[in-house]
C-alpha cells in the first residue's frame, strides 16, 4: 500500500481528529456538498417534471401536429378540408406517426336557465384517442359516438360545470352562427350568409385537466354535430390531429409531412400553435441552469475552504514529509486523495437525500401549486438517471479540478520554516 494513502486515510479517519479544528470545517464542506448536489437533483427533476407534464397536457389536449385549411371564413373559423382515404392510409403507414384523428372546432355559446358561457367546442369522432380526457375524467363516462346517428352527448370542463352550476344529465343548449356562402339570384353572385342555429345537448361527463386555457371554455361533442351546423359534407372535417412517436422529432417530422403534402394544406406542430407558452417553458432551462451552477460554485467554495484548513493545520505534518524526502508531488497527493473521499462522502449522501424527497413528491404530490399560474396543480418530478449520472461527474471532476489549486500552498512550505523544534 502507497504511503500517500495510508497517511490520507489516517488524516480523514475521525478516530484520530478528535479536538482538531478542522473537523467541524470538513463537516460544513461535506454537507455544503450533499446539499448542492440534493438541490441540483431536485431543480432537474422539477424542470424536466414540469416541462412534460405541460407537453403532455397540450398535447393531450390537442395533439402534436394539425394539418388545416390555409385559409379561414368570415366567422374567423378555419374552412374545411378533405384528405382522401388513400392519403390517410400513407400517413398511417409514416414510420413516425403513432395516430390520426379527425377534429372540427367551433365557437359557441352555451346557455342554461340562469347563465350564458363562451364555449369551443371540439368535435371529435369514434377514432378519437380519449387516453387522456379519460384519465382526467371526474364523473360520468365518455360520450358514445359510435352509433349512426349524431351523439347528443357532451363532455365539459369542471370549471365550466362548477361556473354554470351544471351537473351529470343536465341538458343545455348550445347556440352557434354559421356563415357560408349562397348564390344571390337576384344579384347573380355568392354572398356570405349567416344563420343561427342551435342543438340541444346531455351532459354525460365532466373532466379536469387544471390546465385553465383550455378547461375554461373547451367541450368535446360529436363531430358530425360540427359538420351539419357548418353544412358540411361528411367527408369535410376541420383539421387531422397527428399524434407521433417520438416528441423530440416534432420539428423534423412536421417537415415531412410539408414536403408530402407540399402548400396544400396547413401543417403546424404544437411549438408553433402554443408559441408563448414553450418560450415560457424554454427559459425554465435557464433558471435550472442558473441554479445548479450556483450549488457548484457553493460546494467548491467550502471544498477549498476545508482543504486549505487540512492543510494549513498539518503544516508541521508536511514539512516532516519533505524532510524525510518525499516531493511536492506526493504531498499534494495526500490531501487530493482526502478531498475525494471527502466529495465522496457528500456526493453519496445528496444523492440519497435528493433522489428520496424526488420520490416522495413523485408518489405523494406533497407539494401543490396554484393551477391558474402554473397549469398543473403539484409539482412533477421526472426522475432522469442520465441527468443525475452528468451532475455527479460534472460536479466532481470541477471540485477535484478547482481543488488542485490550494494544493499549490504545500509547494510554498519548507522543512526549515515548518518543524518546530521544542
Amino acid at each position: 500500500m502507497k504511503v500517500e494513502k495510508i497517511i490520507a486515510d489516517r488524516i480523514s479517519n475521525p478516530i484520530y481528529n478528535k479536538g482538531n479544528i478542522s473537523k467541524p470545517i470538513v463537516k460544513i464542506g461535506i454537507i455544503g456538498i450533499a446539499t448542492g448536489m440534493a438541490v441540483m437533483l431536485i431543480t432537474v427533476s422539477v424542470v424536466l417534471g414540469f416541462k412534460n407534464e405541460i407537453i403532455n397536457r397540450i398535447t393531450g389536449l390537442t395533439t402534436h401536429i394539425s394539418i388545416g385549411n390555409i385559409s379561414i371564413d368570415p366567422s374567423n373559423e378555419p374552412l374545411p378540408i378533405v384528405i382522401s382515404n388513400d392519403s390517410i392510409a400513407i400517413l398511417k403507414k409514416l414510420s413516425f406517426v403513432q395516430h390520426i384523428q379527425p377534429v372540427a372546432y367551433k365557437n359557441g355559446l352555451l346557455k342554461t336557465k340562469y347563465e350564458n358561457e363562451g364555449v369551443l367546442l371540439k368535435g371529435v369522432d369514434s377514432t378519437f384517442d380519449f387516453t387522456f380526457i379519460e384519465k382526467h375524467l371526474e364523473k360520468g363516462k365518455l360520450p358514445n359516438l359510435d352509433s349512426s346517428s349524431a351523439s347528443k352527448e357532451m363532455l365539459i370542463s369542471k370549471t365550466l360545470s362548477s361556473k354554470l352550476n351544471l351537473k351529470l344529465g343536465d341538458k343545455v343548449v348550445i347556440h352557434f352562427i354559421s356563415q357560408h356562402p349562397v348564390y344571390d339570384s337576384t344579384l347573380k353572385v355568392d354572398i356570405i350568409k349567416s344563420e343561427h342555429f342551435s342543438r340541444k345537448l346531455s351532459i354525460c361527463g365532466i373532466f379536469k385537466t387544471n390546465f385553465s386555457d383550455f378547461d375554461d371554455k373547451l367541450s368535446i361533442i360529436d363531430l358530425r354535430q360540427i359538420q351539419r351546423v357548418n353544412m358540411w359534407q361528411s367527408n369535410m372535417v376541420g383539421n387531422y390531429e397527428i399524434k407521433i412517436k417520438q416528441s423530440k422529432e416534432l420539428e423534423k417530422n412536421t417537415d415531412e409531412l410539408k414536403d408530402i403534402f407540399g402548400y396544400t394544406y396547413s401543417i403546424n406542430h404544437v411549438k408553433d400553435i402554443y408559441y408563448n407558452i414553450f418560450v415560457w417553458l424554454d427559459k425554465l432551462d435557464v433558471n435550472g441552469i442558473i441554479i445548479v451552477v450556483l450549488m457548484i460554485i457553493v460546494a467548491t467554495i467550502n471544498m477549498i475552504t476545508a482543504l486549505l484548513i487540512l492543510i494549513l493545520e498539518r503544516t508541521t505534518m508536511v514539512g516532516l514529509l519533505k524532510a524525510l524526502g518525499m516531493n511536492n508531488f506526493n504531498v499534494r497527493k495526500i490531501f487530493i486523495r482526502i478531498s475525494i473521499k471527502l466529495i465522496g462522502k457528500g456526493l453519496l449522501w445528496g444523492n440519497i437525500i435528493g433522489v428520496a424527497l424526488c420520490l416522495l413528491q413523485q408518489k405523494f404530490k406533497m407539494v401543490g401549486l396554484d393551477s391558474e399560474t402554473y397549469y398543473v396543480d403539484f409539482v412533477a418530478i421526472e426522475i432522469n438517471l442520465l441527468f443525475f449520472a452528468y451532475l455527479n461527474i460534472g460536479t466532481f471532476c470541477i471540485c477535484i479540478l478547482m481543488l488542485i489549486l490550494p494544493t499549490l500552498i504545500i509547494t510554498k512550505l519548507t522543512p526549515v520554516k515548518t518543524i518546530k523544534f521544542d
